[in-house]
């Protein structure tokens, strides 16, 4: 390919190739898929760092599941960025990956990436796409639907196997990330609202989550931690709206399913690109804008402020056991966090189970 015209229309793939051979001694670098969009195949990169060993903790980063949501790929790669250069000097970064693993993903959606659109090639959202529906009724076009990819949101025809990149995203949480006795990941989007959400499961139902407890006490870890961190909103999606075929509540009941030892829980970074619009309007004029962080300035400020998130999830992730609740600390804390998001529970089958 050009490297100019990849330079052009999908910079961020030129970054990460950079970040490869800038991080070759430590990266290790998949190829989990080739995405046609035109007359060029895209490649959907898989990189993992640290410790090999089965039985570490698991953190997983992932962006760019949206094609317009580009700030996501972008404070992936920041991220990275970071993590390869101080590798070359930091010596406590070395001993803190032997004791976990990384598993990122950073451009999951490069055909739609390449074609500025928010679904794939094939016109299907991939956060549509997972073969579940919603408990009850979700807003509509934006929860999910079947009429045509000519509308967003399209969850792709019923009874068809998932999209190759949703597929591809599944098989690698599956294989890499949830096998550890904790694993932990983050999806980096934006475009919602004018505040930074941190969402846990669901995305599909008003129901908390059986691990809502750990939920609530990674919230209390952050706040306590890092009082001053940039102001993020923890919660559930579904304190929001609901949405039919998400690929992280398809993923979070499968773990459940297959293992309760095992603890897997993931994330969605929703970044408020309507404030961004509301300080630049013009940014209306370009699809991107509204997405994305246009002027330069504030485009750096946003790359920088969401790093100490990446560092404190990952540094839960690797000492998870320090602050995972006791058993009735998690009774207490499920309950705090039933009151919390969920109000007053109506009946006692609301709860999940211990």
């Amino acid at each position: 390919m050009d490297p100019a015209e990849l330079q052009r229309h999908l910079p961020e793939l030129a970054q990460l190739d950079a970040i490869i051979d800038r991080g070759s001694r430590w990266l290790r670098c998949d190829t989990v898929l080739q995405v046609q969009t035109g007359q060029h195949r895209l490649p959907v990169q898989v990189l993992e760092l640290g410790s090999r060993k089965p039985r570490v903790p698991v953190f997983g980063l992932f962006g760019g599941v949206h094609g317009v949501e580009r700030i996501g790929s972008q404070i992936v790669l920041a991220w990275l960025h970071t993590l390869v250069e101080r590798l070359h000097w930091d010596e406590a970064l070395h001993r803190r990956l032997e004791q976990m693993r990384l598993v990122i993903m950073p451009i999951v959606n490069p055909g739609g990436m390449w074609r500025r659109s928010r679904c794939n090639p094939n016109g299907v959202d991939l956060m549509r796409n997972a073969p579940i529906d919603a408990m009850g009724k979700v807003p509509f076009l934006v929860g999910g639907h079947r009429l045509g990819p000519w509308l967003p949101w399209y969850r792709g025809r019923r009874g068809a196997p998932m999209e190759a990149e949703a597929a591809a995203l599944i098989q690698v949480v599956q294989e890499r990330i949830q096998t550890a006795p904790f694993s932990m990941t983050l999806d980096c989007h934006s475009g919602f609202g004018r505040r930074d959400r941190l969402w846990s499961c669901y995305a599909r139902s008003h129901r908390p989550i059986a691990h809502i407890g750990e939920v609530f006490a990674l919230r209390q870890l952050m706040e306590r931690t890092f009082p001053h961190l940039h102001p993020y909103l923890m919660e559930p999606q579904s304190v929001n709206y609901t949405t039919h075929g998400d690929l992280w509540d398809y993923l979070y009941d499968s773990a459940v399913d297959s293992s309760r030892e095992r603890i897997f829980l993931p994330f969605t970074l929703e970044m408020g690109s309507w404030l961004w619009v509301r300080k630049n309007p013009r940014q209306m004029l370009d699809f991107l804008g509204y997405f994305n962080p246009v002027i330069s300035h504030r485009h750096h400020r946003v790359l920088r402020q969401h790093i100490p998130l990446l560092e404190f999830l990952s540094a839960a992730t690797g000492n998870w056991d320090r602050w995972m609740p006791l058993p009735k600390q998690r009774h207490d804390m499920t309950r705090e966090a039933i009151r919390l998001w969920f109000d007053q529970p109506r009946d006692k089958d609301l709860y999940p189970p211990a």
